[in-house]
């Protein structure tokens, strides 16, 4: 029988001050290495919370399923490789084609997990993928050649997805969304942040859907077919009051076929339809070139549901190289303003 090799780290607390009693008992968290040939979901599984499991370089063949909170599983980097299993699904993750799941309930939110520094690629529907988590990490992981989605989030909180690479995705190297199976308004993620990834080669590198209340900031996208996506649609409240400032979106020229919901693809930097009090700023996009009715540098699209993008604000961002246009505002909503850019066209002409 194999055995994790299991540490300890003690935490005491201090108590300063007379009369006040003796200090609690010391918190216990372990670490539960994992070595190649032995399963991370076991260690997941024999792990409390707070615990930290930690996995060695190698190539590790199955799906791990998160359920604890406080719980770190992290790696050694980009050698840490987890891709699927040929044998019979071991779990609820694995049956849904993902790699790693961090999973709430319908009334409870799981708190405080952190996912970290390995590399996830190959399944047929997610890298990583959580629901109904408050204040999730995932930082340093690699996502890479899943068949829907590097990195997808929903019904979650206060989440902060940063300092990953999310690469060749089919569709999203990054998917936020309120709900993925479900009609429903716009949900507060509590202040979200989406930064310093690195979002390459996906079909969108990055979907908001009908979310609110959260940052996109300092990511770089390149060789998508569209680098951002903010969408909203009918249902209230809408999309939007977020904010997507200071990323690098250069030559998102990948091209992409029509879809059942969405035209052709390519050439697209930034977009937004059906958002509202949505800021975009100081973002550098350059060379978006595509024939798609999406393409161009920051574009404002009408809705597919015929909701109108409203009070939005697109200001002080270098835009330039981009076509057909640099700025386009294809929707007829009311309140957006174009101010401050550094562009040479825009359609409807004026607005550099």
């Amino acid at each position: 029988m194999k055995k994790y090799r299991i540490v300890y780290m003690v935490c005491t607390a201090v108590v300063v001050g007379t009369g006040l009693g003796a200090a609690p008992p010391a918190a216990r968290h372990a670490f539960h290495v994992v070595m190649p040939g032995q399963s991370i979901q076991k260690a997941v599984d024999a792990a409390q919370p707070g615990d930290t499991v930690l996995v060695a370089p190698g190539t590790f063949h199955e799906s791990v399923k998160v359920t604890t909170p406080g719980l770190t599983l992290r790696g050694m980097g980009r050698s840490t490789v987890i891709e699927p299993s040929v044998k019979k699904a071991a779990n609820s993750c694995a049956e849904g084609g993902n790699g790693i799941c961090v999973l709430g309930t319908k009334d409870r939110d799981v708190e405080g997990v952190t996912i970290a520094s390995l590399t996830v690629t190959g399944f047929a529907r997610t890298g990583v993928f959580a629901m109904a988590t408050d204040r999730l990490t995932v930082q340093n992981v690699t996502t890479a050649r899943n068949g829907v989605w590097g990195i997808a989030q929903e019904r979650s909180v206060r989440g902060l997805i940063r300092d990953n690479s999310a690469l060749n995705n089919g569709d999203a190297g990054v998917f936020l969304a309120n709900t993925i199976n479900e009609e429903a308004g716009a949900t507060d993620t509590g202040g979200t942040l989406i930064d310093h990834n690195r979002l390459e080669g996906n079909r969108i590198g990055l979907t908001v859907r009908r979310l609110r209340n959260l940052t996109v900031a300092g990511n770089r996208a390149t060789a998508n077919c569209v680098a951002m996506f903010v969408v909203g649609d009918e249902n209230k409240p809408k999309a939007g009051a977020l904010t997507v400032r200071d990323n690098l979106v250069v030559r998102n020229n990948k091209s992409c076929p029509k879809t059942a919901r969405l035209d052709a693809l390519q050439g697209s930097g930034i977009v937004l339809t059906g958002a509202e009090d949505t800021l975009v700023t100081r973002n550098v996009v350059r060379n978006n070139v595509g024939n798609s009715p999406l393409s161009g540098g920051i574009v404002l699209f009408k809705s597919f549901v015929a909701v109108t993008s409203d009070r939005n604000r697109i200001s002080d961002n270098v835009v330039e190289g981009n076509s057909p246009a640099d700025l386009i505002n294809a929707d007829h909503g009311t309140g957006n303003t174009f101010e401050h850019n550094s562009c040479r066209a825009s359609q409807p002409a004026g607005m550099c």
